[in-house]
């Protein structure tokens, strides 16, 4: 069966990596996931958009552990209930990636995001789903112009990726589209500490790669290339307009920001 026949499975990344978190403290709560915008933990959030969207069937969340989950009555509900699957979290987010796409059939297209992406609204999933299938790919990212998030949160702190065509910040939404994809799985763990500073993941596709971005030569087309012939597999971007996409709550500023956000 099809992704659009079913509704593919929607993988949530929301372990809690090793020490303390400053965000957790925070906010009062012992896994960052569980922090509250607008009254509701962010994991909830981004369940019930998931949950909501037409593309997605079953919903797989990987951690947090499952008596810290129980902090939260509305998620332990569903979970009881069946509307949502959970598996203990691994060491990192690649790890625990890696695990929960190995617990699917290898030919089913599998959306991944992550706990901490509480503005993310149905919308942006249908929009990224439709696009990433409608792609001829293995694996899909969705990326947003930094224009736009800027427009929604200008004093908001972004890694941001300077191509030749944009500057384009992560969405954290991947689709692995085909058998060949789950692989590049093992990747993300080689390159998980990185993951923040652009040019040392660049290093990764080679010299002439990271010469062309200094010298504001590179594309994303070109970068995707690189990074799809490093892979084995076809890597395409789906470009998401709402700068909503990008904004991950990963510091006490952030959570600030997007908190005013739900208070205004």
């Amino acid at each position: 069966m099809t992704a659009s026949q079913t509704g593919m499975t929607a993988i949530v990344l929301a372990g809690q990596r090793d020490g303390e978190n400053e965000l957790a403290q925070f906010a009062g709560v012992d896994c960052k996931a569980l922090a509250a915008v607008g009254g509701k933990p962010m994991l909830l959030r981004v369940l019930e958009t998931l949950l909501s969207a037409s593309s997605v069937g079953p919903v797989v969340l990987c951690g947090p552990d499952r008596d810290v989950l129980a902090q939260s009555a509305e998620i332990d509900r569903r979970i009881r209930a069946g509307d949502v699957s959970w598996l203990p979290p691994k060491k990192s987010p690649s790890t625990s990636a890696y695990a929960a796409l190995k617990t699917l059939p290898a030919e089913e297209s599998v959306l991944l995001t992550t706990a901490d992406h509480p503005l993310l609204t149905a919308d942006i999933v249908e929009t990224f789903c439709r696009q990433s299938i409608a792609k001829d790919a293995d694996i899909t990212i969705g990326l947003a112009p930094y224009s736009r998030v800027r427009v929604n949160f200008p004093t908001m702190k972004k890694t941001i990726t300077h191509f030749r065509d944009d500057e384009l910040c992560g969405c954290n939404l991947f689709m692995f589209l085909t058998p060949e994809s789950r692989e590049a799985a093992n990747f993300w763990r080689q390159i998980e500490t990185q993951r923040k500073k652009p040019l040392r993941l660049l290093r990764m596709l080679g010299w002439l790669t990271v010469a062309s971005y200094l010298l504001g030569r590179l594309s994303l087309g070109d970068a995707l290339d690189a990074l799809g012939a490093r892979l084995g597999v076809r890597v395409r971007a789906v470009i998401l307009d709402d700068g909503d996409a990008a904004v991950d709550v990963d510091s006490v500023s952030d959570y600030r920001l997007v908190s005013k956000r739900f208070a205004d």
